[in-house]
């Protein structure tokens, strides 16, 4: 039987979590894709906290630009408020998502920022 598109995601980001694991020397880097927004989080996974977050919406920045150029100015905006948090490296999370696309453009950013994946 064949799952549907959110059903497989799940499946994937599942997968995808069994193995990747915020800890406080490298938090983890979780995105989070809607069909008009992209959203960005830094998450210590063994304290349960957020140490920095961005995104797309209601963010004067990304405001007359295409989606994926919009992931690339939130990438740079999380990369910049993890280094205020103290935060150099992290661990990507896709969340199920193909790196590819947006995805890969917010990555991309974070890396222009100064964080190492």
């Amino acid at each position: 039987m064949a799952l549907d598109k959110v059903a497989k995601r799940a499946k994937i980001k599942r997968r995808i979590r069994k193995n990747v694991f915020g800890t406080s020397e490298q938090p983890r880097l979780s995105v989070f894709r809607s069909n008009k927004q992209i959203y960005a989080q830094v998450i210590d996974d063994n304290k349960g906290v957020t140490l920095a977050s961005a995104s797309s919406y209601k963010n004067n920045a990304v405001e007359g630009k295409n989606k994926t150029e919009a992931a690339a100015i939130v990438g740079k905006d999380v990369a910049e408020k993890a280094i205020k948090a103290g935060v150099t490296q992290v661990v990507f999370d896709r969340n199920g998502y193909q790196y590819h696309g947006r995805v890969k453009s917010l990555a991309e950013g974070a890396r222009e920022g100064g964080l190492k994946f």
